[in-house]
């Protein structure tokens, strides 16, 4: 196999699930990997920690509070170090950056990742939320700069994974999830879930928020959002699967009828990785599939009485506009909400379902217009619990 140069990495989110195991896969390679930023909103202490091991160019601490912190610890390394989402775009411009993993949490992530595509920098990309609430902008936009963008999540990874060397037409993706927590229980189990209920993933380790959605199926909802974008196919087009085995990651099926299907141990270091390593597979120290262990793979189509934030999502991927940024936007606020006692697992998508009502609808937003919208749906949504905790 041909040796590629070392890459030189930048990581937004990196003290985050994904950006920590993006961290493990590039130690596991350090004759190929080479980390130039990383970044971080709060969590300054693994920031630090993470810095001193792979001795990036510059750290940015987005949480101006913590700048004098992180400053003291790395002056001495002569790490730069800066604060804010400005210093971010603007360290994104370095010539030496070769790609890009955008790891950030939620609607955060979409600047950086337009300014990493204006700099011509190649995107791994695991922050969904992008391509959720601004796809029909971001995809064009990367087209015009000539930039890849790799996908991350493991569904996608598999799906772009089951496409390498085909020719054939692409008729169908079937989006496989694991059905999350509650896919056993009852309305009334779920109506009354616990914030640990939900928390409780029977498959992946995840951050909060994903882990939240994944227990409403909204991440599912998200996913099918961003596999319409990344991939260039009809909403109609997209299946989604409930496997809760999490072994297939996902298939797309062909013109002639043939299924080609992904399968892997559930662990994102492997899409992670080969987003990183992309054309290459590179050696990952993951457990392997033993068939005869598993037995049996199962599937069933998801429930949307019992888990209305997939349908909703549906929903706003058929209206288009600024309908999946008004989600997203109102189920950021739903989910912190719920994570801090606010409001009832139920009410989640009882607030997006109301703030895509009462939202302002724009058929073809322009990237100011996603950012308002995604302004006004979170305050729309704010006031919803707002009203509901009094």
């Amino acid at each position: 196999m041909e040796r590629q140069a070392k890459r030189q990495i930048a990581i937004l989110g990196s003290t985050g699930s994904i950006g920590t195991q993006a961290l493990d896969v590039i130690g596991q390679h350090p004759d190929r990997f080479v980390v130039d930023l990383l970044t971080a909103n709060n969590n300054s202490r693994l920031l630090i920690e993470q810095a001193r091991r792979f001795n990036p160019s510059a750290v940015v601490i987005c949480n101006e509070s913590l700048y004098d912190e992180v400053f003291a610890a790395l002056d001495p390394l002569d790490i730069k170090v800066f604060t804010g989402i400005d210093s971010i775009c603007e360290l994104l411009k370095a010539p030496q950056i070769d790609l890009v993993l955008t790891a950030m949490v939620g609607f955060s992530g979409l600047r950086p990742t337009i300014a990493a595509i204006r700099a011509g920098k190649a995107i791994a990309l695991a922050n969904k939320e992008t391509l959720v609430a601004a796809g029909a902008l971001v995809m064009p936009l990367a087209r015009h700069y000539g930039v890849p963008i790799l996908p991350v999540d493991s569904e996608h990874s598999a799906i772009f994974q089951c496409l390498q060397g085909e020719h054939a037409r692409l008729e169908k993706i079937l989006l496989t999830g694991s059905g999350g927590p509650f896919l056993h229980s009852t309305r009334e189990e779920i109506a009354a879930a616990t914030r640990d209920q939900a928390l409780n993933h029977p498959r992946w380790k995840m951050g909060a928020k994903v882990t939240i959605d994944s227990a409403s199926l909204m991440n599912k909802g998200l996913e099918l959002i961003e596999a319409r974008w990344l991939f260039d196919v009809e909403p109609e087009d997209i299946e989604v699967v409930i496997h809760p085995q999490s072994i297939i990651h996902s298939m797309v099926q062909f013109s002639d009828g043939c299924v080609m299907a992904q399968l892997s141990q559930p662990d994102m270091r492997l899409p992670i990785q080969f987003a990183l390593s992309y054309p290459y597979r590179i050696d990952l120290n993951t457990r392997r599939l033993d068939f005869a262990e598993l037995g049996t793979l199962s599937f069933e189509k998801p429930d949307l009485e019992r888990f209305p934030c997939l349908g909703l999502a549906y929903e706003a991927l058929e209206r288009g506009g600024n309908a999946t940024c008004i989600m997203n936007g109102a189920n950021e606020v739903a989910v912190a909400a719920f994570l801090e006692g606010k409001i009832r697992f139920p009410e989640i998508p009882e607030i997006i379902a109301d703030v895509l009502a009462h939202c302002d609808f724009i058929a073809e937003p322009g990237l100011e217009q996603i950012y308002s919208t995604d302004f006004e749906a979170k305050r729309l949504a704010a006031a919803l619990v707002d009203r509901k905790t009094h």
